[in-house]
């Protein structure tokens, strides 16, 4: 079976930030060896916005690690989410990553997955999703591309903070309620086509959740604001890991005991 690796919502603000610095470690301790698959699953990036030099040259780090995934044979997808959009044009184009807008299914093994950012599970959540089919339209996705990266980071940083508090756990429900959105949303999504496992992110809290009926499994990553986290699927486990970060955020310790599910 292969050898997958899950994470999101890591919100990296700068290359110096702790999250960013975990990241790079935690890409650099990945191999063809050992991972057969990588997903990004959307908000990796607090910003990243198409091809702009801008995010390009700002996080080389992470753009070079990835380039020697890539090249070493590892499978690569990265979702859009609510803070990296329009992929397309340099993860897919220029890097070979597989861009996904919305849900997928990919088949790992005997395990068959449906993986999302997210951002779509709350269908009475009208505001949002009339700003992420806004975001999309061709005259936005126009100017995005053509406007200076540094105006589009001057734009986006405040818009990355709006939207951060806005699907927190602080938008106004509590970790509780957020769960059960994440768990009705699995139900419906397996009743409409049935997977063994769905993982998501975007929700800020953290769930493993075995259906009553035990036909599937919903995981949803959570945050590294909160807890710095892969989830990874193979034939010996499907669990969490933590990745404890230093003071000086200058590397990022793989812990081997999974951690224990919210």
């Amino acid at each position: 079976m292969p050898s997958a690796y899950f994470v999101s919502d890591i919100h990296i603000m700068s290359p110096e930030c702790p999250r960013a610095r975990a990241f790079v470690e935690f890409l650099r301790s990945l191999t063809r060896a050992s991972a057969s698959h990588l997903f990004l699953l959307g908000d990796i990036f607090d910003l990243w916005v198409a091809d702009h030099r801008y995010f390009v040259d700002r996080y080389r780090d992470i753009v070079d690690e990835v380039r020697r995934l890539k090249d070493d044979g590892v499978e690569v997808h990265y979702f859009e989410g609510n803070h990296d959009l329009h992929l397309r044009y340099f993860w897919a184009d220029q890097l070979g990553v597989s861009v996904h807008p919305g849900p997928i299914y990919s088949r790992l093994g005997e395990t068959t997955a449906r993986l999302e950012h997210g951002d779509q599970m709350d269908p009475d959540d009208k505001g949002y999703l009339f700003l992420r089919w806004f975001l999309r339209t061709a005259v936005i996705r126009f100017l995005i591309r053509h406007l200076p990266g540094r105006l589009i980071a001057r734009i986006g940083d405040r818009a990355s903070a709006t939207s951060r508090h806005y699907t927190s756990t602080a938008k106004g429900i509590d970790a509780e309620s957020a769960i059960g959105k994440i768990r009705t949303h699995a139900a419906k999504a397996h009743a409409e086509k049935p997977f063994d496992i769905i993982i998501s992110g975007h929700v800020h809290v953290r769930d493993d959740w075995q259906a009553d009926d035990g036909g599937f499994r919903s995981i949803n990553l959570g945050s590294w604001f909160d807890r710095p986290n892969y989830f990874k699927l193979d034939e010996d486990e499907a669990g969490f890991h933590e990745l404890a970060v230093n003071e000086d955020a200058r590397t990022a310790q793989n812990l081997t005991e999974p951690a224990a599910a919210s």
